[in-house]
């Protein structure tokens, strides 16, 4: 059976590469790309390598490379076509089927390519003739030099009715060629087909592959009712699967390891310009869900940078709503909000690449700018107002439909609820919420730490609770001058563990040791994880030939090595749980044995009833931390997970 490129093209999209490949090579993250081992050759140091935006694998041990379907051929000994089948089957993808008709369609597609391509040239050659003068002066005062306009394949339609249909027909296009092709106005009660666009500056729009199939046209008279025009609907364009600018963008998004979505055409040229070429724009209609998971495929978090007025507020806002139940593994986004009415154009003109950096650079996670649609508007001096926001917010979290990640939301809204909530301190009045009339937190999460990630507030924000017997355990000790249990525990899980250094190093790197010897090991810990080590025995294995070969025995023979939720053959999954628990109370009992010493210190300062106050408040906090409860389910002793880390 013969595939078309097309449907090859589309079965390579749907289906990333390392999902094909996770189920017969372990993969762990590695910066944009995967990493595993290889499965041709045997190796203990990882050389196999998979990108999902290039759609490709590389194993550089073997010398081979190839696509999803070259996986499964030299895996699984499949032919081509079975492994087409097989890959087409598990995206839900109809086979094509051999039919005179599906040939003449295909043989359709393939011709449109060419017709839309003589359509540029035309337009192209249009622009640079004699005119093409008022489009060209329209593009200089843009800022779009002719260096930029080549680059881009720019051109003119002029305002004749039959230009480029005659133009096109004298090179033997048949009119049903251009109609199929989006390029002439047709219909029953329209005697001769005419030229869609007139008196429009032209921007080709390619596929992912870079061929143009179809066209946006911006209107140089200011009487047209549309400004913008694209193409209609047709065999090679469908308006809300496609992004401006994409075929120049993925290379240009994986080098730099981000992708910038704006509003228009002339804004990405701009941007592309000031050196972001990794920005596309989605067709003049609001960002779809194809479209986002076309940018997904490109960056983990796309920036989304819409204009600094009202309408590009609506349409960041509206991009919420969408995001919500898409969101979750590797998969969110982020909001670059521009200066009160500017775009990226208007930027990029008067401050060049500093200033576009600045406002990328400064972009918001999905969680605050929600935070800021719900509590902008609204004055909460009310119980009813402010039970109407948490209502909202847990709709709004009722939508995501990744259930870890939907817990962490819930966990970080109900911070900023406690912080936007809180009575004001006293000697201040009666109830006032913080910031009542906005609704910002009083501390916004940034990034931070040689990880650049962010640490969720909440852990450290609200008392973790934790089960009875850990409650018991010298975890929950204040911190000795020594390694105390609670660090000996959180050093075991990640020596046993660690692929969780993946997701928990910056957690790793601000854990403050007491003991010298713990913060050595602590150094060659992530020197390891940085190059790629994160098989437990090959990860011991190179601690123990640094030099920490006693230090590994001392943590091994603490009461924690004893757990089953340590040991090295427990799930990772369940391990981590046990890590962010003892992460957390790690967290609030520094923070709060810091504030105590803070108290005492201003107790002696001034023996007042308000220091009195908040040096008891703080004890009361620690004492409670001890008796809360929530530890996870099964946690224990391995001779049976009863109990807890006494």
């Amino acid at each position: 059976m013969r595939f078309s490129a097309t449907f090859l093209d589309e079965l390579k999209a749907r289906v990333p590469v390392s999902e094909v490949v996770r189920r017969r090579v372990k993969l762990t993250k590695a910066g944009r790309e995967w990493r595993g081992l290889s499965p041709f050759n045997a190796e203990r140091t990882p050389s196999f390598y998979v990108n999902d935006q290039k759609m490709a694998w590389f194993d550089l041990s073997a010398g081979k490379n190839g696509n999803i379907f070259d996986f499964l051929m030299e895996t699984e000994g499949l032919s081509f076509p079975e492994a087409v089948e097989r890959l087409a089957q598990e995206a839900g993808v109809a086979l094509p089927r051999a039919t005179p008709e599906a040939e003449a369609q295909e043989k359709q597609r393939a011709s449109l390519y060419d017709v839309l391509d003589a359509a540029a040239a035309y337009f192209a050659a249009e622009l640079n003739g004699r005119g093409g003068a008022h489009a060209r002066d329209y593009l200089a005062r843009r800022g779009l030099t002719p260096v930029l306009q080549s680059e881009f394949r720019l051109g003119y339609a002029g305002p004749e009715k039959f230009a480029l249909r005659d133009h096109l027909a004298s090179k033997g296009i048949a009119a049903e060629q251009m109609i199929a092709a989006g390029l002439l106005v047709h219909g029953d009660d329209i005697a001769v087909p005419y030229d869609r666009f007139r008196d429009r500056v032209m921007f080709p729009i390619a596929d992912r592959s870079g061929r143009t199939i179809a066209f946006g046209g911006r209107a140089l008279s200011k009487d047209v009712q549309a400004k913008y025009l694209n193409s209609p609907e047709t065999p090679l364009f469908h308006k809300g699967a496609v992004l401006y600018n994409h075929h120049r963008a993925r290379k240009a998004a994986h080098d730099k390891g981000n992708v910038i979505a704006v509003e228009g055409y002339v804004d990405v040229i701009a941007m592309s310009a000031a050196g972001f070429p990794q920005t596309v724009a989605p067709l003049g209609t609001a960002l779809t869900a194809d479209q986002c998971e076309l940018l997904w495929k490109m960056a983990e978090e796309p920036i989304l940078c819409f204009d600094g007025d009202r309408a590009g507020r609506k349409a960041a806002f509206r991009a919420i709503d969408l995001a919500l139940p898409l969101i979750g593994g590797g998969r969110s986004l982020r909001f670059a909000l521009l200066p009160e009415g500017q775009d990226p154009d208007d930027l990029a003109r008067a401050g060049g690449p500093a200033a576009v950096a600045d406002v990328i650079g400064a972009a918001l996670p999905l969680v605050d700018l929600i935070w800021q649609r719900e509590t902008e508007a609204d004055v909460l001096a009310t119980p009813e107002r402010r039970a109407a926001l948490e209502r909202r917010l847990q709709a709004l979290c009722g939508e995501i439909r990744d259930e870890i990640l939907r817990r962490h939301y819930q966990a970080d809204f109900r911070v900023r609820l406690a912080t936007l909530f809180a009575p004001a301190p006293r000697g201040e009045g009666t109830f006032s919420p913080r910031s009542a009339t906005r609704g910002r937190p009083a501390r916004p999460w940034q990034p931070r730490g040689r990880f650049g990630l962010e640490e969720p507030q909440g852990y450290a924000s609200l008392p973790p609770s934790v089960g009875p017997g850990l409650a018991r355990s010298p975890i929950l000790r204040p911190k000795a001058p020594d390694l105390t249990p609670r660090e000996s525990f959180i050093l075991l899980i990640f020596i046993n563990h660690p692929a969780l250094i993946d997701g928990h190093g910056e957690a790793l790197g601000e854990l403050e040791l007491g003991d010298p010897q713990a913060a050595a090991l602590r150094g060659k810990m992530l020197d390891l994880w940085a190059h790629g080590q994160v098989m437990p025995a090959a990860f011991r294995e190179g601690l123990v030939s640094a030099g920490f070969e006693a230090f590994l025995r001392r943590l091994d023979a603490s009461a924690h090595a004893a757990l089953w939720i340590v040991a090295p053959e427990t799930a990772d999954i369940d391990a981590e749980e046990a890590l962010k628990q003892a992460l957390a109370l790690h967290r609030k009992t520094r923070a709060l044995h810091s504030e105590l010493h803070s108290a005492e210190m201003a107790l002696v300062a001034e023996a007042s009833e308000v220091n009195l106050a908040r040096l008891l408040d703080i004890r009361a906090q620690l004492s409670a931390l001890t008796g809360t409860e929530a530890m996870i389910e099964g946690f224990g002793a391995a001779s049976g997970r009863q109990g807890g880390m006494a």
